[in-house]
């Protein structure tokens, strides 16, 4: 059911819940379009993943912190018979199937593979019968299908980022690149590649424009080589695809372009995990800040959000709020 299913890790003892837990997951996201259950199950499946023991019942599932009744009870369900009825239903109900395969093309969301579906289209195949149907990044979506199905390795994430960053700085080195996601924090393999960039000159209410063209077009032109396919292209967001060389796959490729002021706000809120990042801004509440992806503000007395404290780091915004830094490869919660 899942865009693409991680491998089992023989670090995580409890992979096999968090496997039909992420199932459901996408389940309810891309068929029900329950956003609540959708965000209960992969948290779950993030508290799991982070106990260094196998759970050995529901009672004891059921005591972590983001885990219920009634997924504990499912817990107990699948070690006492090493199933779920409910994973089973869904793989037997067809509808379910068809839509959450035509979610795994990028751009196809839950409510336009519900449509395709009520058209009759189940399959990829159908989905190349009927290109007519859809828009510009569906299109692109489908053209790389199997090469987006597939996990990219560490290592060329890396060859990735040393090619980006050598044509980025060829074109002005005062730009500052990350490769956010689960690459900087540690994973092995990762779905996409997802890339911030600033630069000095870019800061929030100046000019976003330079030498008559916007900085991000100028930067994408630049990586020719590269880039082989432009999805969409807008101030500050690129979405594309790449290619390190013609014997490897297309991967995806997005790239955000943000004012050097509100940078370590977006590195920290972009490399995630989304459990951490809910517990960072559920802490930042606590003492007295809101955070989010642009800043961090003060909450006066009034409960208005002040003006927001100049961050130089991302150390910065974890002192401020009086939480123990996190290596990023700390953050897979």
């Amino acid at each position: 059911m899942s865009k693409r299913k991680n491998p089992r890790e023989s670090t995580n003892p409890n992979s096999e819940f968090c496997g039909f837990l992420m199932e459901l997951a996408e389940y309810e996201k891309n068929v029900n379009r329950n956003i609540h259950k959708y965000n209960a199950y992969k948290k779950a499946a993030s508290v799991l993943a982070a106990q260094p023991k196998r759970i050995q019942s529901g009672e004891e599932a059921k005591k972590l912190d983001g885990i219920g009744d009634k997924i504990s009870k499912k817990i107990e369900e699948f070690i006492q018979t090493g199933k779920l009825r409910k994973i089973e239903n869904i793989h037997n109900d067809e509808k379910a199937q068809a839509i959450s395969m035509l979610t795994r093309v990028s751009g196809v969301g839950p409510v336009k593979a519900a449509e395709l579906v009520k058209d009759g289209i189940i399959t990829i195949e159908d989905l190349k019968k009927n290109k007519q149907l859809l828009n510009h990044h569906q299109l692109i979506g489908l053209k790389y299908f199997e090469d987006f199905e597939k996990k990219i390795p560490r290592s060329e994430i890396q060859a990735i980022e040393n090619k980006l960053k050598a044509l980025v700085f060829d074109l002005d080195s005062n730009f500052t690149i990350t490769i956010c996601g689960s690459f900087r924090r540690g994973k092995p393999e990762s779905g996409d590649i997802d890339v911030l960039a600033t630069h000095p000159s870019l800061k929030l209410g100046g000019a976003k424009k330079k030498h008559g063209e916007t900085m991000l077009k100028r930067l994408v032109d630049h990586l020719e080589g590269l880039v082989i396919d432009v999805i969409s292209m807008g101030d500050t967001k690129f979405m594309g695809v790449c290619r390190l060389s013609d014997n490897l796959p297309a991967r995806r490729l997005d790239i955000r372009l943000t004012p050097s002021d509100q940078y370590h706000c977006a590195v920290l809120y972009f490399t995630g995990s989304d459990v951490f990042n809910k517990t960072m801004r559920t802490h930042a509440l606590e003492k007295g800040f809101t955070l989010n992806e642009y800043y961090l503000r003060p909450i006066g007395s009034t409960g208005v959000p002040g003006e927001p404290v100049p961050i130089t780091s991302e150390e910065d915004i974890f002192d401020f709020i009086e939480y123990p830094y996190k290596k990023p490869e700390e953050r897979n919660l």
